[in-house]
């Protein structure tokens, strides 16, 4: 059985704004489903481990959909969101493939975890798919290569972009904006229209703009894994 590790944020603030923050609903259950009926066996890690913190403004009625309507009412996923595994626990070799759902909440954590940039070190140098959706992709940031260079750095990559973050009135919030981060370390940008679904994958590295490209995001590392499986 295929094993995929979804790795989430554990931060749940939304700069100082006072407003609550965390995964983004939506780019957790559509990939979650994608995987589970695909027959993988999901695992969901975060920094701290336990309950990972959802962000609230994703349970609003105009973002829900059948996926996140299912996953609500789904007590093992409920289940496994309220049991996460600790991210420094976690082992490579265990999983397959990994996929990072987005969120504001990983450009405070996860985009600074020593854990999370081995880990992706790790299943890239270990030759295993790896996928990134919306504002996952500046989890990228510290990562390298081998000889030091950028992980980003000549790859054709996406991720939220600075129209969107604008489009949220968060651009002087975030702590950066992916797009212009993934740029300054190298990555060769690409994007749709704002919130029009996007896939980029270079390699074994697969890159989604924005929520609605979650689930071709993780088809696209479903199909990349079946090819490395073979």
């Amino acid at each position: 059985m295929t094993k995929v590790l979804m790795v989430l944020t554990s931060h749940d603030q939304l700069g100082d704004t006072g407003d609550k923050t965390g995964f983004w609903l939506e780019e957790l259950a559509t990939p979650y489903y994608r995987f589970r009926d695909a027959g993988w066996d999901v695992t969901l890690a975060s920094p701290r481990g336990g309950r990972a913190p959802l962000d609230p403004k994703s349970t609003e009625p105009d973002f829900q959909t059948d996926e996140t309507r299912r996953f609500e009412a789904d007590a093992e996923a409920k289940r496994q969101l309220d049991a996460t595994v600790r991210l420094d626990s976690v082992a490579v070799e265990d999983f397959d493939t990994v996929f990072y759902p987005g969120g504001h909440g990983p450009l405070w954590d996860l985009a600074e975890d020593d854990n999370s940039v081995k880990l992706i070190e790790r299943v890239v140098a270990a030759g295993k798919p790896i996928a990134l959706v919306c504002h996952a992709p500046g989890v990228l940031r510290h990562c390298t290569t081998p000889d030091g260079e950028p992980l980003v750095a000549g790859r054709r990559v996406t991720g939220f972009t600075d129209s969107e973050e604008g489009a949220m009135g968060l651009t002087t919030v975030v702590p950066f904006l992916v797009e212009d981060e993934l740029v300054a370390k190298g990555g060769e940008f690409s994007k749709a229209g704002n919130f029009e679904p996007y896939v980029v994958t270079d390699g074994l590295l697969v890159t989604g703009q924005n929520p609605a490209s979650s689930g071709p995001a993780a088809d696209h590392l479903i199909s990349l894994v079946g090819r490395t499986d073979g």
